[in-house]
């Protein structure tokens, strides 16, 4: 069989909005198409929230549930209520996650790289099965 280059691969998996295009997603973190927001991280910097990035990872599946952000107070938050708590860079608050759906990520572990700049939360989440909304099918 023929060798498929990686970004071949990843145009026939991706169909990728550009900047110039105009948006294609409902409300903030809503949608069904893809639109990677390729400004993220820049935003994130120069917001000058002061945050590391959190990995939430299902302790039992090892699924990587999201990629989010933590600043001191989410950290304790999550260390004294033994939840996952966020910062949210766009709304600018604290974020527990399942304070909305009562999907609570309940807190097993927090875990630092050595370098100290990023965290990994290691949860098991209440409810068997999460939120249709915030599960989805994988891209390839």
């Amino acid at each position: 069989p023929p060798q498929t280059r990686p970004e071949e691969a990843l145009q026939v998996c991706l169909s990728v909005r550009r900047p110039r295009d105009p948006p294609t997603m409902g409300p903030l973190e809503e949608g069904t198409e893809l639109n990677l927001d390729w400004r993220k991280v820049a935003k994130v910097a120069a917001s000058g929230d002061d945050v590391v990035p959190v990995c939430v990872q299902d302790v039992r599946t090892r699924e990587v549930l999201i990629l989010a952000y933590a600043n001191e107070t989410a950290l304790r938050e999550t260390l004294a209520q033994r939840v996952c708590v966020l910062w949210s860079t766009s709304r600018k608050q604290l974020w527990i996650k399942g304070a909305t759906s009562g999907d609570y990520l309940d807190l097993v572990s927090v875990l630092v790289n050595c370098e100290q700049n990023s965290l990994l939360y290691l949860v098991s989440p209440r409810h068997a099965a999460a939120s249709p909304s915030h599960r989805r099918e994988a891209l390839c």
